[in-house]
């Protein structure tokens, strides 16, 4: 699926006015507030960003892989908070519906999240399974038409915003063929939320634990509608999602890097712009060449993604897609330094972007599997092919 080039452009001029003169602006009332602005949020809404990757049979605008990347790069020139709004709901939250889930439960649910009526998060990481997928804990055992489920999920992004979490559960033995996905309503008798967490960056944002005991939901609620698949719906789902934070990754670096170039244009020492001194130069020379090959390479994997069978996975795929993820999370750590480090102490100063940046920027080498992981994913897959 892929929206028309005429249509996608006005779509994508859209974002860049409403990132510059709508989210930009409200970048300090974010960090001060740690809140998103209830008005952005229907301003979303109103402009379809809810329903990006929904197909437009559902209700949604339907965008290929190749054009959601260039929008989150528009979006990762801003406070990430802001794309989290809704990015995580449209990503991980309900791709695995998309993907796997029967005609029954995506006409069920994709139109709400089109709209914007219903958030979805999802809910993988436990406390004592994060990198280790496979391994979870959280159980669900069947009773009658119905699955019981117990069992914490750890730091689940816009878990207080939630309607119903795309949750993976143990129904069956050890590994990952004992893990099925489920659609879990947040009102379901037996969840509770934990207390909201104070992270290091990315304010706005909102992460807690989701705690079930003796949560029931109908067996009609495994996603795809058959047990035993939830691993495999999980890891292509995140193909996706990594592929979207290397986006991201390439526009924050791009935002970084202009706020350097700006300070090393204004500030003085030594009777000059701190810009003409050869060192200046050479950090923004390296953060530049950088960026082009990050983003060259996420757009020539997002070409790939969707040049293969739709929601099939495809380890070559899943391999550049770890590249992109792993280069470019890596790129913007190494950008977001250098721009602290042409501001000098000013770069220390939460008065100045790069200060919040260079804390936004660190988990996005966490999350959606770390820059370990992803080295263990290419690693093997060289390994196996001819």
């Amino acid at each position: 699926m892929a929206l028309d080039a005429e249509s996608f452009d006005l779509l994508l001029s859209t974002v860049q006015r409403f990132v510059a003169e709508r989210l930009v602006p409200a970048e300090n009332h974010l960090e001060e507030h740690d809140e998103v602005p209830l008005a952005l949020v229907d301003d979303m809404k109103e402009m379809g960003l809810f329903g990006l990757t929904v197909p437009e049979a559902y209700g949604g605008i339907g965008l290929s892989v190749s054009q959601e990347v260039l929008v989150n790069f528009e979006l990762g020139r801003t406070a990430p908070a802001f794309r989290s709004v809704f990015g995580t709901n449209i990503g991980i939250g309900s791709q695995g519906i998309l993907m796997d889930g029967t005609p029954e439960q995506k006409a069920e649910y994709l139109p709400k999240v089109a709209r914007g009526e219903l958030v979805m998060s999802f809910a993988l990481t436990e406390p004592d399974a994060g990198t280790d997928a496979a391994s979870l804990k959280t159980r669900a055992e069947l009773d009658g038409d119905h699955y019981v489920l117990n069992g914490t999920k750890r730091y689940i992004t816009n878990a207080p915003r939630a309607g119903a979490f795309t949750l993976m559960a143990r129904t069956g033995g050890p590994g990952a063929g004992g893990v099925s996905a489920f659609i879990v309503p947040a009102d379901t008798p037996g969840i509770q939320l934990g207390k909201k967490d104070k992270k290091m960056g990315q304010r706005g944002t909102m992460t807690c634990d989701v705690i079930l005991e003796n949560a029931r939901v109908p067996a009609s609620h495994i996603i795809g509608g058959v047990p035993g698949q939830g691993f495999k719906t999980a890891m292509k789902v995140l193909d996706r999602g990594r592929l979207n934070i290397s986006a991201v990754s390439c526009g924050m670096a791009s935002r970084i890097l202009d706020e350097a170039r700006r300070y090393a244009r204004e500030r003085k020492q030594f009777g000059k712009p701190i810009g003409e001194f050869q060192l200046v130069q050479a950090m923004l020379a390296d953060s530049q060449a950088e960026l082009l090959a990050a983003w060259a390479l996420v757009r020539e994997v997002a070409q790939r993604f969707d040049q293969k069978p739709a929601h099939v996975s495809d380890p070559d795929v899943s391999m550049r897609v770890s590249c992109a993820k792993l280069f470019a999370t890596e790129m913007l750590g190494r950008v977001a330094d250098r721009g602290v480090q042409v501001h000098g102490g000013a770069g220390y100063i939460n008065e100045y972007p790069v200060e919040r940046f260079y804390r936004d920027a660190r988990l996005l080498r966490l999350y959606e599997g770390t820059t370990q992981v992803q080295q263990l994913i290419i690693g093997r897959e060289l390994l196996r092919q001819d």
